[in-house]
């Protein structure tokens, strides 16, 4: 049987069938997308009954006629980092990309659930939700999201341009729970005899449900022991049990303040919508319950959330319509359009005059604006390079980077490259493969988070150095050679030691005007601390490549950050090795650009025939 979503957005059909899917930790729901917007051979499996995430799908593949989809957009009720999955409330875990090709899927998008559920909340209308308690919701306010179910799902959409939306993925369930009364006291009392922390996923769920439950049934001697969730609610609301009554309204009163709290961090002014499996289910119930009163008791901003207004979601099949619509944006559409363009073109008017421009310039030249460097897209759009940064941004988008991955995967078709774990059983072409796309994507990553404002500095601290000294350990050794090359080049003497224990005594010999350039991946080897707090104490200035939180960077005058953790345990580092290589690329790219021609980088004097000369004497020591 078809379902329609509330309000469908295209009309004809796609040119191959897509998968979406929405897995909880108790049930996976499942459906096929032809024509956008309705969604056929609806199916709910039991996650008890399958091994993990494959087994399941392929248990709801068997059961089509005939019908083999080749894109697939997944909602999980998981925080999702990278290609390796762990859910949080089932024992599964999977490889997305492993996943990919076991289903033999071209695209396999894997979200959080509460990201795709919010990404539903602008297509649902007012059939889709029942309204609780007053106040009206400001046009392009930010919207909060929560639902407590298996666990406590919390997400936020903040408004940018024309009718798009950018997606929250929190964790906010996993907050520390505060009681407001006594009773509320007495039942965080009672978890913490299980538990040291109490979040308040642990309280606003359906295992909390059952644990307010059993802290309040300890003073009835005939409670019904050990009723689970579905019980505590059935006996509400068709037996009328006194407790089971009491369980319920304690829970709807802690939903109100968690949804309260929300709407404060987000200001949500667009209103706060609760899903789950739980409250839609309670009806009539839980507009009477404690929530809207709880809501409002803010004290000082009591009048200000008052006029936030509260919905509880009764909308079938929102998830699928939310990861429907990125999985949009992610693969071409039926006429081999790319919706991200179409996204460009229906923000235009929203744009500013010069943002504008760069939009005209993307539409008119989408792949060549994937390889052209920020310089040459401001250039050919004849606007600043902040203007082509802000019009990303503008469109929801965390800078030109992200921009041209979402740009790249619609021109594809496929989804922008993800870390893999290399495992010994691979192959040599995935083996190749997941190296290559593991490099890929941090360096794409590294150069969306590169603090440049440090790299200026640390090309300042290098042009004005007398001397110069390269510290690095095991791996890095290599970056530490290269450096020494690249400062033969500039004829620059250099000179590399390998011997550990001469970090100290090596850093004792620099003073003022020198520079002491430290190399590490995580910058935890206490040898290199030593010698960059040595050289500090000896007036020489410290730039740090390493990890932005370690004890090396605390221990710098510079620090360029960077942050790739890799299992090093079982392979060779090499990632970290990679971007450390870049940075003395970007460091010896800029010396060149701002030294004088044929002029060192460090101080010039005069020779008797009036001619200027480099001062002599700069030095590279390589200490690993």
């Amino acid at each position: 049987m078809a379902q329609d979503a509330p309000r469908s957005y295209h009309a004809l059909p796609f040119s191959e069938p897509r998968l979406l899917a929405d897995i909880g930790a108790t049930y996976a729901r499942f459906c096929i997308e032809q024509v956008p917007g309705r969604f056929d051979h609806v199916a709910v499996l039991p996650c008890a009954y399958y091994p993990g995430f494959v087994a399941v799908v392929e248990a709801y593949l068997g059961t089509l006629p005939g019908i083999v989809p080749r894109h697939a957009a997944v909602a999980i009720a998981n925080p999702i980092d990278g290609d390796q999955v762990r859910m949080t409330n089932r024992d599964w875990a999977f490889s997305i990309q492993d996943a990919q090709r076991q289903l033999s899927l071209s695209t396999l998008l894997v979200v959080n659930n509460f990201t795709a559920l919010a990404m539903a909340l602008p297509r649902i209308g007012p059939e889709g939700r029942v309204q609780i308690g007053g106040g009206e919701p400001q046009s392009n306010g930010v919207i909060g999201l929560l639902g407590p179910g298996t666990g406590l799902g919390v997400s936020g959409l903040i408004p940018t341009t024309g009718d798009r939306w950018t997606v929250l993925a929190t964790e906010g369930g996993h907050v520390s729970f505060a009681p407001t009364d006594e009773r509320e006291l007495q039942v965080l009392q009672h978890a913490w005899k299980t538990m040291p922390r109490v979040s308040a996923e642990r309280l606003i769920s359906g295992p909390g449900l059952e644990l307010i439950y059993q802290a309040l049934s300890q003073g009835h001697p005939g409670a019904e022991p050990n009723l689970s969730a579905a019980d505590i609610v059935q006996r509400t609301l068709q037996d009328h049990n006194p407790l089971c009554a009491e369980t319920v309204e304690c829970f709807c009163g802690m939903l109100g303040t968690m949804a309260s709290d929300l709407a404060l961090t987000l200001g949500a002014t667009g209103g706060i919508y609760v899903g789950g499996g739980i409250v839609p289910r309670l009806g009539e119930l839980f507009a009477s319950s404690p929530f809207r009163q709880r809501f409002e008791a803010k004290g000082r901003f009591s009048t200000w959330v008052a006029r936030i207004p509260t919905y509880v979601l009764t909308a079938e099949n929102s998830s699928f319509v939310g990861v429907s619509s990125l999985l949009a944006d992610h693969v071409p559409d039926h006429d081999g359009g790319n919706p991200l363009l179409d996204r460009v073109r229906s923000a235009a008017d929203g744009l500013s005059p010069a943002e504008r421009r760069v939009a005209n310039f993307v539409l008119d030249n989408p792949r060549s604006v994937l390889n052209d460097p920020i310089a040459v897209i401001a250039q050919g759009a004849e606007v600043s390079q902040p203007t082509v940064i802000r019009f990303c941004r503008s469109l929801g988008f965390q800078g030109l980077a992200d921009f041209k991955l979402k740009l790249g995967s619609g021109l594809t078709g496929t989804l922008p490259v993800q870390r893999t774990q290399v495992r010994r059983q691979d192959g040599i072409a995935d083996l190749c493969a997941k190296v290559l796309d593991n490099t890929i994507s941090a360096i794409v990553q590294f150069r969306e988070s590169l603090n440049v404002e440090a790299v200026d500095k640390a090309i300042a601290l290098l042009r004005e150095a007398r001397r110069v000294e390269f510290y690095a350990m095991g791996n890095s050794t290599v970056v530490a050679l290269d450096a020494q090359h690249k400062l033969f080049r500039f004829r620059i003497p250099s000179v590399a030691h390998t011997d550990a224990s001469m970090h100290t005594m090596a850093a004792e010999l620099l003073g003022p005007n020198d520079l002491a350039v430290f190399i590490s991946s995580s910058g935890q080897p206490p040898e290199l601390s030593r010698a960059a707090a040595q050289a500090l104490e000896r007036g020489a200035s410290v730039i740090a490549v390493t990890a932005s939180q370690s004890p090396l960077a605390r221990k710098s005058t510079v620090c360029i950050a960077v942050d790739h953790s890799e299992d090093s345990s079982s392979f060779v580092s090499m990632i970290s090795r990679i971007l450390h290589l870049l940075v003395m690329d970007m460091m010896s790219v800029g010396l060149a650009v701002r030294r004088t021609p044929t002029l060192g980088p460090g101080p010039v004097s005069e020779t008797a025939e009036g001619q200027m000369q480099p001062t002599p004497g700069v030095l590279i020591s390589h200490i690993a």
